[in-house]
């Protein structure tokens, strides 16, 4: 069985002086949150082999303290489709990932990451707060049998289910 982790970044900062929507870091609340999700998954046994992120710094910061929480020695690769992309942009750009690993973090944002879910489960509806994290497995045996209807949803928490236990 193969795993993709989607994680939506964490709170990100809307103060003064950001240049773009690319360069909106996070906020001290999602620097917690992200934390949180990595002290979590390592503590599930879902630690990640490869992180794929947005190139946004939101997103990146998310991945990069996520790894650090949970301990993580995953390399994050920047992967363009995922900032502003639709589902089957980002399905194609996971895909093409063909690799030998088989638990894969995806971070990035919405509306896409909650359609990205509900798509590959094959319907629902799905909401991704920031810094949540939802576990698929996927049916087949290569990244490259991503698609519609191929996945089945094992798990999703959001760092406020998790204060209690963190």
């Amino acid at each position: 069985m193969i795993e993709l982790l989607i994680m939506r970044h964490a709170k990100s900062d809307w103060g003064d002086g950001v240049g773009s929507d690319l360069e909106r870091p996070l906020a001290p609340r999602g620097v917690k949150a992200a934390k949180r999700t990595g002290r979590l998954l390592s503590r599930l046994g879902a630690a990640p082999e490869l992180i794929l992120s947005s190139p946004a710094l939101r997103a990146r910061s998310t991945a990069e303290r996520a790894a650090a929480g949970g301990g993580w020695p995953s390399s994050i690769a920047i992967v363009p489709e995922f900032y502003g992309g639709r589902c089957a942009e980002v399905m194609t750009a996971i895909a093409s990932f063909e690799t030998s690993v088989r638990r894969i973090l995806v971070v990035g944002h919405e509306p896409t990451w909650s359609d990205l879910v509900t798509v590959l489960c094959g319907g629902g509806r799905v909401f991704m707060p920031t810094a949540a994290v939802a576990c698929l497995a996927l049916v087949g045996d290569g990244w490259s049998e991503l698609g519609p209807g191929r996945a089945e949803l094992m798990w999703l928490v959001n760092p406020r289910m998790l204060k209690p236990l963190l």
